[in-house]
């Protein structure tokens, strides 16, 4: 199957994955630290799980999380996106982002992510997006405050039997 390219950064190009990218997407998700903010790694059939709702939600909405490749190595590092996530009473547009812990501190995940807000204002021709984030999770917040998104307001997200805190940020198209 052809890819699907989605997004062009000057670093990285993001693509649909396919059943392929299962190893490269176990590398994120089975890995206990990169999994803090969701209650630690999950197991190979959660993980497939994981990779078939992104396949369902390209094949829905037209877009979900997509595999953020690296150009110069070709190589699978995170995924960044667009998908519909719950919110209170309602359904939100979001930006979410998950890398490799190789791949963190390198501004990778603003580069996606800024990439994922422009497409979200152009090409779906949204009103506004957000980041909905784990209140512990420092760095996705950095993320999204560098993604000129602000703090609009909390919910607690029951994942996993945990009670979780999480902070919408969000951006407004101009």
């Amino acid at each position: 199957m052809a890819e699907k390219r989605i997004l062009e950064t000057e670093r990285l190009y993001l693509r649909e994955m396919t059943s392929s990218d299962f190893p490269s997407l176990c590398k994120i998700l089975q890995d206990e630290k990169a999994m803090y903010a969701y209650e630690g790694a999950l197991d190979d059939e959660e993980a497939q799980e994981w990779l078939d709702r992104q396949i369902s939600r390209y094949q829905k909405w037209g877009f979900g999380l997509w595999a953020v490749i690296l150009k110069e190595t070709g190589e699978m590092i995170g995924q960044c996106g667009l998908s519909m996530q719950p919110w209170k009473e309602g359904e939100l547009l979001e930006i979410g982002y998950l890398f490799q812990r190789a791949f963190w501190h390198q501004g990778f995940a603003i580069e996606a992510a800024r990439a994922c807000k422009d497409y979200a204002f152009e090409v779906l021709d949204a009103k506004e997006v957000c980041s909905i984030i784990r209140d512990t999770n420092t760095a996705s917040k950095k993320v999204a405050i560098r993604n000129g998104m602000e703090k609009k307001d909390t919910w607690v997200k029951h994942y996993r039997g945990v009670d979780m805190p999480h902070e919408r940020y969000v951006a407004v198209r101009e």
